[in-house]
């Protein structure tokens, strides 16, 4: 495909995660050879049925750039979502950057709840799973315990 704008000026290095259940991170690089006057904008959907939404609360580098973006309130959707990344200038055409990413991948789980650890001879070691916005089952968790001898 060919994409409208200069080579070299969209952005590089783009990655979201999620966390404390529905917060999202997205953060990227400004391009290589994009003019120092670019500005970045984020724009993602949630879903298909969900219309594109433009990132609320930027992060921006020491010269007033775009390079990130807080996302509050996300749910996890069992489709992908789409984000774009388009540049603004007045020296010339900025490339875009779009991505396709399943949610669920990019989830950094927070840790199991209320782990008790009861031991006589043999230890007993029990646990709820973490709290999350889209594991219905909780059966699809694994766990893994390290222990350690002090």
């Amino acid at each position: 495909p060919v994409f409208a704008g200069m080579n070299g000026s969209a952005i590089e290095n783009f990655s979201c995660v999620i966390y404390n259940i529905s917060l999202m991170n997205c953060t990227w690089q400004a391009g290589r050879d994009a003019p120092g006057d670019t500005q970045y904008f984020l724009y993602w959907q949630n879903s298909r049925d969900d219309d594109a939404m433009e990132c609320e609360l930027y992060i921006k580098d020491e010269n007033g750039r775009n390079t990130g973006c807080r996302f509050k309130n996300v749910s996890i959707v069992t489709e992908k979502s789409y984000f774009l990344v388009n540049g603004s200038s007045k020296d010339s055409l900025i490339q875009f950057y779009d991505e396709y990413i399943q949610l669920y991948e990019i989830e950094i789980l927070t840790p199991p709840l209320n782990v008790t650890v009861i031991c006589t001879k043999d230890c007993i070691i029990t646990w709820q799973p973490p709290l999350t916005s889209h594991v219905e089952n909780v059966n699809c968790f694994q766990y893994e315990i390290r222990i350690q001898n002090k």
